[in-house]
């Protein structure tokens, strides 16, 4: 399973300024670049409603050339929820409230449905005043068109054209593999948008870990079939041949990728057989093993009868006693 959570906000912690710079420029003009760190994530609880929240993802930084800071919020809705401005109300006032420091709002929004304009203010009034007026940011991604990043040579607009389709539980959305990007891209236009995903990233220059977070967001996300994949590289062998190398190699690595994730998917399966399956601790670790080391655990886990046993063997791979 993919954990389309963990990978959107590894994806807005890693670029987060680059995200700030695409969607709001006018921040980026104040914000100390330099100054920016993540916070830990606050919890709060709902005691009338029963529920727990937590934001997303909170950065404290630096306004350009002054010694004061701010908080940014960056809260990612991934279904549509009526009371949302609420939240985001209540998310604020909080975090004002302990930090003692101005916060700047933002929501993105990531579902496929309903595409109608999502209110960016929550507000209470009376007959005769308005008492509170609440403003945020609003992003929401069912209302953008891939065509219009085409130009932009930024990873977070990179990435975000075929960023997750989350259907809110929808039985038809069941399988990831159904679903579709989020910026209204035609069946005929996969192809087509993969080519420009792949030729922009090919001028990022980007360090090779950020290249694969960027590489691994579109390849789960964009999936060609077997001819789309065909026309697909006969368009890159058109390419001029500098950027056709840089190309073939982040497509030579999601290949790569593809054989590692399936590799550990039929390890996962057979440890749920032997071992009625393995902790999300272990699950981490395995996920972080080599394509060599996945081959040889596949062949280890078959005298494998107790979770020490699988524990003992990773000891061995860390310690280097083991290949």
């Amino acid at each position: 399973m993919i954990d389309h959570d963990r990978l959107f906000k590894e994806l807005l912690t890693t670029f987060f300024w680059e995200f700030i710079e695409f969607f709001l420029p006018e921040v980026a003009v104040y914000l100390e670049r330099d100054s920016i760190s993540f916070i830990d994530k606050e919890v709060f609880t709902d005691v009338t409603a029963g529920e727990r929240y937590e934001t997303d993802l909170l950065v404290k930084a630096r306004f350009q050339g002054k010694e004061s800071f701010f908080l940014i919020h960056l809260e990612h809705q991934a279904q549509h929820q009526e009371t949302f401005p609420q939240r985001m109300f209540r998310y604020f006032s909080r975090l004002y409230e302990k930090y003692n420091l101005p916060v700047y709002p933002i929501a993105l929004f990531s579902y496929n449905t309903p595409k109608d304009l999502e209110p960016n203010i929550h507000q209470i009034e009376f007959p005769n005043k308005v008492v509170l007026t609440f403003n945020y940011d609003a992003i929401q991604l069912n209302r953008l068109d891939w065509q219009d990043f085409l130009q932009q040579e930024n990873p977070v607009a990179t990435a975000l054209m075929v960023s997750p389709v989350r259907c809110g539980g929808s039985p038809r959305c069941s399988n990831w593999r159904t679903r579709r990007a989020k910026m209204n891209i035609a069946k005929q236009d996969r192809r087509r948008v993969k080519y420009e995903c792949l030729r922009l990233m090919s001028r990022l220059n980007l360090d090779p870990a950020k290249m694969k977070l960027i590489s691994g967001f579109i390849d789960t996300y964009l999936r060609l079939s077997p001819e789309e994949e065909t026309l697909l590289k006969a368009e890159i062998a058109t390419m001029e041949p500098t950027q056709q190398e840089v190309i073939m190699e982040i497509v030579t690595s999601w290949m790569e990728e593809g054989i590692q994730q399936g590799e550990l998917a039929i390890i996962g399966r057979q440890l749920i057989r032997r071992l009625g399956g393995v902790t999300p601790q272990l699950q981490e670790r395995l996920r972080l093993l080599s394509l060599t080391q996945l081959e040889d655990l596949a062949e280890a886990l078959l005298d494998f009868s107790t979770e020490e046993d699988l524990l003992s063997w990773l000891r061995q791979v860390s310690d280097g006693t083991h290949s």
